[in-house]
C-alpha cells in the first residue's frame, strides 16, 4: 500500500521535549499514518537525511486579521515554519461589528497596529456581523496555513456601548489605573475625576454574553489590551483599556463556560499596577481554559517568575509570550524611519529611489547633519543598532554596541555614522530601534523560564515600521544553534506542543500517528532569517516589510506541501480552526 507523502530518514524532534530519533514519517490525506521504518512507496517522497523533522510551529501572537484578506499565503510567517497562527491579539478585532462601525474598527487597527485603514476597508469583504460569520469569511479566503482567532474587547465594547465604550482618561495616570480595581456600581456616570465612563451592570452582562457567544461560534478565546499608549486616531484610549476588573471577570466567566482562553496585554511597567493585574490574571485562569499575558524584560524577569510560579503551583494554567529578542522598529533610508528635522522630513517626502542621491549631495547632506547636531547629542540612538551587511541580520548586539557607541568610537555624531553606513551600503543599511526586551541577556533569562513561549512577532502589524515575523527561525538559529541557551528538543516544544496545548489543540503540535500532518523539514545548520525588505504588495501599493527565511527544506500543512526549499509552492493546506473543532 502506498502513502500520499513520506518524509524519509529525518531526525525526528517530535515536539514533546524528547530526544531526537531517526525515522520515516508517512502521511495520508491530512494525517500522520505511520512513524518508523516505512518500506511502502510514496506518491511523493522527501529525503530528510541529515535534516530535522519537527511539528509545524504555532504562532500565538499575530495580527493577520487584515492581511489574510489580500495575502492568504500569510507571509512572512509562512517562510518560517509556522503552520498555525492565532489572530485577534491585543483586544483589536474586526468582529463582532455593525455595518456602521467598519470605519472605526479599521481606524483603530491602523493606529494601534500600523495597518493602513484604506487597505483594511478595501481589502476585506466586510460580509459579516457576528464572530462566527467573520470566521466563515476567513475560511472562504482559503489560507495557506491554519488560523484561529480570539474575539477582541474593543469590538465587543463598541458593539454594545457605541462611542460611550471608548475610554477618555484625564488626570493622574496612577489614580486612573486604580479605578480599574474599585468597587463596581450600577452606573454609567463618569468616574469622578477621571473622565472614564463605566458600562452599567446590564451592559457588562451584554458584553460578557457576546464574548461567550463568540467563543461558542468558534473564537478560541478573548483578548483585552491594558496598555495606555494604544489610541484611536483622535487620541482617545481604545475601548477597554481602563475597564474595571469586574467587567473582565464577567467576560472571563462567559468565555470559560464555553472552553475559551483569556489573553491580557498588560501595560508597560510605568502604567500598570503589577499586583492588581496578576490578581486579575489568576481569576482568569481559574474560570477559563488558560490565561495568557505578554511578558517583557522591563517588568522584571524574577518578579514575573515568582508570581507565575505561585499560580502554576496552585494548579492554574498560566503562560506568557514574549518576542525572543529585542522588540522594536526598523529604520533605514528606504524605510523612512530615521531622524526628525525639516530637512529629514524633506528627505522622507522624496520617492524612496531618490533618497540615496539626495544624501550624497554635499550641501543637502550638510543640512541633514547640522540640523540634528544643533538639536541633540544623539544619545537617543543608544537604542539603535546596525543590523549589519550580511544576508543574516544581526539582532544580538550588546548594549554598548549601539549606533551611539559606534559614533563615539569613530569620533562622529550618530547622524554622521548613520549617513556613512547608509552611503557605504548604497542605501540598504537598516537599524534596529529597540523598544522593549532591550537587554538581550535579560531575554535569555526570560525565554528559559518554563512558562514563556517565544512568540509575539506581531505578524501582520506595524507593517512599515518593524518585522519580527521570523522569530521562530531566530529561536533555532540564535538561542539553540549559536548560544545553546535552549536545547533543540526544548525549543521545538516551546514552538509546537506548548502553544498548541495552551490553545487546546489536541490534534497537532506533536508528531504522532493520528495527528494532523503539520510539520517542517529543516536544515538546522542553515536555518536563519534574511534581512528585512520593503515591498509594495498591499492594496493601493502601500509598503510593508517582509522577511524571508532560509534552511526550510519543506513545510507541510494538513498534508499539503506549502513550502519547498525556502519558497512557497502556492498550495494552500490551511483551515480555520474553531473552538468546537478542538
Amino acid at each position: 500500500m502506498s502513502h500520499d507523502l513520506i518524509i524519509r530518514g529525518g531526525s525526528v524532534v517530535d515536539g514533546t521535549g524528547a530526544e531526537p530519533y531517526t525515522a520515516d514519517i508517512a502521511i495520508d490525506g491530512k494525517e500522520i499514518t505511520k512513524i518508523g521504518r516505512v518500506s511502502a512507496p510514496g506518491k511523493r517522497d522527501i529525503d530528510a537525511r541529515g535534516l530535522i523533522v519537527t511539528p509545524g510551529f504555532v504562532d500565538l501572537h499575530t495580527h493577520l486579521d487584515a492581511q489574510i484578506g489580500w495575502d492568504p499565503e500569510v507571509t512572512s510567517i509562512s517562510w518560517h515554519g509556522v503552520t498555525t497562527a492565532l489572530l485577534g491579539n491585543c483586544g483589536v478585532t474586526f468582529a463582532p461589528c455593525k455595518p456602521d462601525d467598519h470605519g472605526l474598527l479599521a481606524a483603530m487597527m491602523e493606529t494601534v497596529e500600523d495597518i493602513p485603514r484604506r487597505a483594511i476597508l478595501e481589502g476585506l469583504p466586510w460580509n459579516w456581523k457576528s464572530y462566527g460569520e467573520y470566521l466563515n469569511s476567513i475560511e472562504a479566503m482559503a489560507p495557506a496555513i491554519n488560523v484561529c482567532g480570539m474575539v477582541g474587547h474593543c469590538a465587543l465594547r463598541y458593539y454594545v456601548m457605541g462611542d460611550r465604550g471608548i475610554d477618555e482618561p484625564e488626570g493622574d495616570l496612577q489614580d486612573l489605573l486604580a479605578t480599574r480595581h474599585r468597587y463596581h456600581s450600577d452606573s454609567i456616570d463618569d468616574i469622578e475625576g477621571t473622565g472614564l465612563r463605566r458600562p452599567s451592570i446590564d451592559e457588562v452582562r451584554q458584553i460578557a454574553a457576546l464574548a461567550g457567544q463568540s467563543v461558542k461560534e468558534g473564537a478560541i478565546g478573548f483578548s483585552t489590551n491594558r496598555m495606555s499608549g494604544h489610541h484611536l486616531p483622535d487620541g482617545r484610549a481604545i475601548p477597554g483599556t481602563y475597564a474595571h476588573r469586574d467587567e473582565i471577570r464577567a467576560i472571563a466567566r462567559e468565555v470559560g463556560a464555553h472552553g475559551g482562553i483569556m489573553q491580557t496585554v498588560f501595560g508597560m511597567p510605568t502604567d500598570m499596577r503589577f499586583d492588581d493585574e496578576f490578581e486579575l490574571l489568576a481569576y482568569e485562569a481559574e474560570v477559563a481554559q488558560c490565561a495568557l499575558f505578554s511578558a517583557n524584560v522591563e517588568m522584571g524577569v524574577n518578579k514575573q517568575d515568582v508570581r507565575v510560579q505561585q499560580l502554576l503551583s496552585a494548579g492554574l494554567n498560566v503562560a506568557s509570550v514574549t518576542v525572543p529578542r529585542a522588540g522594536g522598529g526598523v529604520g533605514g533610508l528606504l524605510v523612512g524611519n530615521f531622524f526628525r528635522s525639516d530637512s529629514w522630513k524633506k528627505l522622507n517626502d522624496m520617492p524612496a529611489e531618490h533618497r540615496l542621491q539626495a544624501i550624497r549631495e554635499p550641501y543637502f547632506r550638510e543640512k541633514l547633519i547640522n540640523e540634528i547636531k544643533d538639536r541633540t547629542d544623539g544619545k537617543a540612538t543608544r537604542r539603535w543598532f546596525w543590523m549589519g551587511n550580511k544576508d543574516r541580520p544581526r539582532y544580538t548586539h550588546a548594549l554598548n554596541e549601539s549606533l551611539y557607541d559606534m559614533a563615539q568610537s569613530a569620533g562622529e555624531h550618530p547622524v554622521e555614522t548613520w549617513l556613512r553606513l547608509t552611503d557605504e551600503s548604497d542605501g540598504n543599511a537598516l537599524f534596529h530601534m529597540r523598544g522593549f526586551n532591550v537587554d538581550i541577556d535579560g531575554v535569555e533569562e526570560l525565554i528559559k523560564t518554563d512558562w514563556v513561549v517565544p512568540a509575539q512577532g506581531d505578524a501582520g502589524a506595524h507593517v512599515s515600521q518593524m518585522n519580527d515575523s521570523g522569530c521562530t527561525s531566530f529561536v533555532l538559529s540564535h538561542w539553540v544553534r549559536d548560544q545553546g541557551a535552549l536545547s533543540l528538543p526544548q525549543a521545538i516544544r516551546k514552538l509546537t506542543s506548548m502553544p498548541a496545548n495552551l490553545l487546546g489543540l489536541s490534534d497537532r503540535g506533536v508528531l504522532a500517528v493520528g495527528k494532523k500532518a503539520d510539520l517542517n523539514v529543516i536544515d538546522f545548520e542553515q536555518v536563519a532569517e534574511r534581512q528585512p525588505e520593503i515591498v509594495h504588495d498591499m492594496p493601493f501599493d502601500a509598503p510593508r516589510f517582509i522577511q524571508r527565511g532560509t534552511g526550510y527544506r519543506a513545510t507541510v500543512c494538513n498534508g499539503t506541501i506549502t513550502l519547498e526549499n525556502d519558497e512557497l509552492t502556492g498550495n494552500r493546506g490551511g483551515r480555520v480552526i474553531r473552538s468546537y473543532d478542538r
